[in-house]
């Protein structure tokens, strides 16, 4: 699965609907029409029934799509809608737990905050890590300084393990977080804040897509 999955994380849209310029379904429509290769939805301010009914919604038009399918957080919600995974951090549901639950399928990202949570995260269950921020980011006020490329390309190597990187991406900057050794970006604002989404990720997809030739 590691060959597969490292495509499917390519480039990886977190979409918070607090943060979507337009509707978050039209949002997420756009984006997966247009080189999104999977979607990842981070609900912070709505009950627990409006983020199911939006995971519903997300993970029907991402099935659509063929598009990857996780909800941040919450494994309950990710399998109550179908979702094909999970992403954790390091006050969630722990990752043997999750893996428990969730069995052997299932798609389980994480995000390291140090080299040892790096180092373990594999044998601990999890099947991807999100490490960031890369560059710094006002999406996520509780994300910390920035890393830099040096420390993403480290935890990959100690993890062994698909990695995304996170965390102030653009168009402009996304291809040398591949050049270090990272299967993709996940980006938020740059295609959220977007007046125009399907653009901002077609700009984006351009990018990676370059530094593949």
């Amino acid at each position: 699965m590691p060959d597969d999955l490292c495509r499917r994380l390519r480039l990886y849209l977190v979409l918070d609907p607090s943060m979507c310029e337009l509707d978050p379904l039209a949002v997420a429509e756009a984006a997966v029409r247009n080189g999104v290769t999977a979607l990842q939805l981070r609900a912070k301010t709505t009950t627990d029934r409006e983020t199911l009914d939006l995971a519903i919604r997300l993970a029907e038009i991402s099935a659509d799509a063929g598009v990857l399918f996780l909800v941040n957080d919450r494994l309950d919600i990710a399998m109550a809608s179908g979702a094909g995974g999970v992403h954790l951090g390091v006050d969630d549901l722990p990752l043997a737990k999750a893996r428990a639950l969730a069995g052997p399928d299932f798609v389980i990202g994480y995000s390291p905050e140090t080299d040892e949570q790096a180092l373990s995260a594999g044998e601990s269950g999890a099947s991807y890590l999100g490490v960031g921020p890369i560059y710094g980011t006002t999406s996520k006020p509780d994300a910390g300084p920035a890393i830099g490329l040096q420390r993403l390309s480290s935890r990959q190597r100690l993890s062994g393990l698909p990695t995304i990187g996170i965390g102030g991406i653009t168009a402009g900057n996304a291809a040398a977080v591949v050049r270090v050794g990272a299967c993709g970006v996940a980006v938020m604002s740059a295609i959220t804040r977007s007046a125009d989404p399907g653009a901002a990720t077609r700009e984006l997809a351009s990018a990676l897509h370059e530094e593949s030739l």
